[in-house]
């Protein structure tokens, strides 16, 4: 490719709309074109690097035994509503309507069609396992698109879904799927975690997700540096403690605290550690009638340390919780605790609630919490003595760095994330609601049991960036850059001899099967280098008069901090040995 033949972009300046990095960049040199909130233009430099994408999952995914097809990214209403996801998923599910008012969704996942399509194709024990994907357009409904393609409403993404005939068979594809996937992201070159996750709304029990180690990343993920244990936040487990509860050293006091309606601050008032404080969460739950009118609430009270942080993923699988939860009105606290937030505790409540305390609260003595009266908290309070021992205890609280690896091999330390895969074991989640079956081995009729495998192929470059860039513009790693090797002749108009070499080499670089752009277009040194640094080519060759007349060219790694001289002669096996490196 020559640069005067393809269309290079760069802008100066990032739009003003730019908040992270990789939206900056990607905008800066030309990758994507915004064309509304949350949908971009590829364009042709950015397309280069999600086809790169593509290739090494689609190459991978077929490795694995994935079978290809394309499902439509405009979908009938009437299969979402036989799972009940048309009504639950919310407004991110875009619903449209046709001329004949039929009512159609725009595919932000293919669940439910791929599912259709099974029950239609596969109708024996004996077609199983199957694997099936596609790369498709997808579209969520986001409220607050921001951040490029990291959050955008419109994106690409690879959805595979297997389809198996018991529960053994179906985590063997499983770890087939979860294999392939650590090829991928090998193969992409770029740092990872795969961590242990919570399955969200989209259901299922064993799940993982694929993070790309970034600074700016917005997830938190959880690991053990002395053994193989990772984690998402929602995931990690916080050990209960171990020992026994301290014996109580002090009488229950109410306390002056005036102002002070935090555990912070009424932990420095009094000069105690926060960690001595506990803090109370207010949620209810509420029982519909057949209506769909509230009929009853339930007021729930938590208890976390103060210096601790509620999981609300954790929180949502306590019995109770466990269909839905929300924090509770100002109303309802009043009535149950006789105080507005900032002094509330479990101590002289007006009307009963639910109690659910945090393993770490369980075993704490002498602890503060809120009086329920303003400006008063409640000193040396302990279980058994002030309050009854407490009937649930549970995991409510997201990890901190130091605490106990849940495999019992050392200390949890914390970075930031980008999640770009994720993988599901669905179970018959969906094939249940949709009544897919198969006859089994019996004769009878099964469901068929599921997985579900994503990669966020348009999100990939972006986080890619997020992980690898420096003042000048991206690194790309060599699987992903848009071209692995540019070639910067210097007065490429002005001498002959510049021009002949330069244009040899790139014959002979892609006759090498090298992807490869040479620079025509005349630019100064300067704006030319600036270029390929923005954009983030790994590799540059820089040909001048003046290293041609001493036999040699200049290589320089994007990485690199100074040039190398390179014989004319060898370039070609030079490069060869960088690029297999």
């Amino acid at each position: 490719m020559k640069a005067s033949q393809f269309l290079i972009s760069t802008l100066k300046e990032a739009p003003a709309d730019a908040e992270v990095v990789s939206h900056q960049l990607m905008t800066r040199a030309g990758m994507i074109k915004k064309l509304g909130a949350g949908i971009y233009n590829y364009m042709p430099m950015g397309l280069r690097v999600i086809q790169k994408v593509e290739a090494i999952v689609r190459e991978e995914m077929n490795r694995a035994g994935a079978v290809e097809l394309t499902m439509p990214v405009i979908q009938p209403a009437e299969l979402w509503q036989e799972t009940g996801r048309f009504d639950k998923m919310g407004p991110e599910l875009l619903r449209i309507q046709d001329r004949h008012d039929r009512h159609f969704v725009v595919q932000p996942t293919s669940e439910e069609v791929v599912t259709d399509i099974a029950r239609q194709e596969l109708r024996s024990y004996k077609q199983l396992p199957k694997n099936l994907y596609q790369i498709q357009t997808k579209f969520r409904d986001e409220r607050r698109p921001r951040f490029g393609l990291m959050r955008g409403r419109e994106f690409i993404m690879k959805d595979a879904y297997s389809f198996d005939r018991d529960g053994d068979a179906a985590q063997t594809s499983y770890q087939v799927m979860a294999a392939a996937y650590r090829r991928i992201f090998d193969r992409f070159g770029l740092r990872y975690r795969a961590v242990a996750a919570d399955s969200g709304a989209i259901g299922g029990d064993l799940s993982e997700e694929f993070q790309v180690i970034a600074a700016t990343g917005e997830d938190a993920i959880v690991y053990c540096p002395d053994s193989d244990y990772a984690a998402n936040m929602e995931k990690a487990e916080a050990l209960a403690p171990a020992g026994p509860r301290p014996a109580a050293a002090n009488a229950m006091a109410k306390t002056p605290t005036p102002g002070k309606s935090t555990c912070a601050d009424v932990a420095a008032l009094l000069g105690v550690p926060l960690a001595t404080t506990v803090k109370s969460l207010v949620l209810a739950t509420d029982e519909l009638n057949e209506a769909g009118e509230v009929a009853r609430s339930q007021v729930w009270l938590l208890l976390l340390r103060g210096d601790h942080d509620m999981n609300e993923v954790k929180v949502g699988k306590v019995p109770g919780l466990n269909n839905g939860f929300r924090f509770a009105t100002v109303p309802e606290i009043e009535a149950h605790f006789g105080c507005r937030p900032g002094y509330l505790g479990p101590i002289g409540l007006k009307q009963p609630v639910r109690l659910v305390v945090d393993r770490e609260v369980a075993v704490l003595a002498d602890w503060i919490c809120g009086a329920n009266e303003p400006d008063f908290h409640m000193t040396g309070v302990n279980w058994g003595r002030d309050l009854p021992e407490p009937d649930l205890v549970a995991d409510l609280r997201n990890v901190v760095e130091g605490d106990a690896s849940p495999d019992g091999k050392g200390a949890l330390a914390i970075e930031r994330g980008i999640e770009v895969g994720h993988v599901f074991y669905l179970g018959t989640k969906y094939s249940k609601a949709m009544n897919a079956t198969f006859l089994g081995e019996d004769g009878k009729p099964a469901f068929f049991e599921m997985g579900c495998y994503g990669i966020g192929i348009t999100r990939l470059p972006a986080a890619a960036i997020e992980q690898n860039h420096d003042e000048r513009g991206i690194i790309w790693p060599d699987a992903l850059a848009p071209f692995t090797v540019v070639l910067c002749p210097i007065g490429m108009d002005r001498s002959t001899e510049v021009k002949q070499v330069a244009e040899q080499l790139h014959r002979d670089l892609l006759g090498a099967g090298v992807d490869v752009i040479l620079d025509d277009r005349g630019e100064r040194p300067g704006a030319m280098f600036a270029d390929w640094e923005l954009i983030g080519v790994p590799h540059r060759v820089t040909i001048g008069d003046r290293g041609l007349k001493a036999g040699h060219v200049e290589y320089q790694h994007r990485r690199d901090s100074s040039v190398t001289q390179v014989n004319t002669q060898d370039l070609l096996a030079f490069l060869k040995s960088k690029l297999s490196a």
